[in-house]
């Protein structure tokens, strides 16, 4: 039996700040934009810029 993800823009802001907190990531917040959702957030003592695509794939800007 397959497990669906559901996609991002089905996901709730606090389902995406679960999974960034499970990651380590700590004072988040979202940025406006399209459709692709964009966070800040600090990790490592660093602030960062995160993207969660359409599956909640997290993936860090560089």
């Amino acid at each position: 039996m397959f497990t669906a993800i559901p996609a991002a823009s089905a996901l709730t802001l606090d389902d995406i700040k679960a999974r960034l907190e499970a990651a380590g990531y700590s004072q988040i917040r979202a940025v406006p934009s399209g459709k692709i959702r964009t966070f800040k957030a600090t990790r490592d003592g660093k602030e960062r810029s995160i993207l969660v695509d359409s599956t909640g794939h997290i993936q860090e800007l560089q």
